[in-house]
């Protein structure tokens, strides 16, 4: 799968078990939505936010948004029951925490049948050092980092640039593009810190993510503005493909635009740009 294919810069988490934020959500400007039926819901809560889930994706309204549902794992008390219960209620992909390896992944497929894509988060010390043969599983559509399962576990501080984090969050994006699925990062826990949200998000895009996920509706425009194509690296593609191509046409093989060269490698990447700026417009439009 192709990540490039549809824009997921802002992936949004909603509780399972409030009808209000279901609601609500048919209209926010999110890329993509993560129905959780884990964190979000506490243990007596499950089984009714199991049912309200179910009714409110029947009932539809979330229009072009990637609706993705987070369930409880599989070694708890609740997860194969939403897996069961939510495999045919209209999800575009089901979400399983706590993957260690693929064989996590192999049991929800056998529950949810090999038509259903498969996310995985990305939360423990051995789901990084497994992320090379978790993405490369078959039904494996989108890698997210779980940030703050790693931290507790990695016992690492807390810091802005996030570097004790590093060579997980590199993992997980080197292991999504071998096999060109979905990347996304984090959360950023504090929602009212536009400025700090940004820089992460600056960060996330800077690595290579897809996009952020968030925790509340607020983020949502500071982080589509920082993972959508500026207008500045729009014209500037238009103008290394149209240069490229010129010099093409005169049968040589590399051109030259603001003083660099520009191969066809950075064709390629030019391409992918303009690409993402019009699947984000044909988002917006929907």
């Amino acid at each position: 799968m192709d990540s490039t294919a549809r824009p997921y810069r802002s992936v949004l988490y909603i509780p399972g078990s409030k009808e209000r934020a279901l609601d609500k959500a048919r209209s926010l400007p999110a890329d993509a939505i993560i129905f959780d039926l884990e964190d979000a819901v506490a243990p007596d809560a499950k089984q009714e936010a199991r049912a309200t889930l179910a009714a409110a994706l029947g009932q539809g309204g979330y229009g072009n948004r990637t609706r993705i549902v987070r369930i409880n794992a599989l070694i708890t008390e609740w997860g194969l029951a939403d897996a069961e219960a939510l495999r045919d209620a209209g999800a575009d992909a089901i979400l399983l925490p706590k993957v260690n390896a693929p064989s996590d992944v192999d049991a929800l497929a056998d529950i949810v049948g090999p038509e259903m894509p498969i996310w995985v988060m990305m939360e423990t010390p051995l789901a990084i050092f497994n992320a090379r043969e978790i993405a490369a599983h078959a039904q494996v559509a989108g890698m997210v980092a779980g940030t703050n399962d790693l931290a507790k576990d990695l016992n690492c501080r807390s810091r802005p640039d996030r570097l004790p984090l590093m060579q997980a969050l590199q993992t997980i994006v080197l292991a999504a593009r071998a096999v060109r699925i979905v990347a996304v990062d984090g959360v950023y826990n504090a929602f009212r810190d536009d400025e700090g949200l940004k820089a992460e998000c600056d960060q996330g895009r800077d690595l290579g993510f897809d996009g952020k996920t968030l925790i509340h509706p607020a983020q949502i425009e500071v982080t589509n503005a920082a993972f959508a194509p500026a207008q500045e690296e729009i014209d500037l593609a238009e103008r290394q493909i149209a240069a490229y191509e010129e010099c093409q046409a005169k049968g040589e093989g590399v051109a030259v635009v603001d003083g660099q060269i520009v191969e066809n490698l950075h064709v390629a990447t030019a391409r992918r740009t303009l690409a993402k700026a019009r699947a984000i417009a044909e988002m917006e439009k929907g």
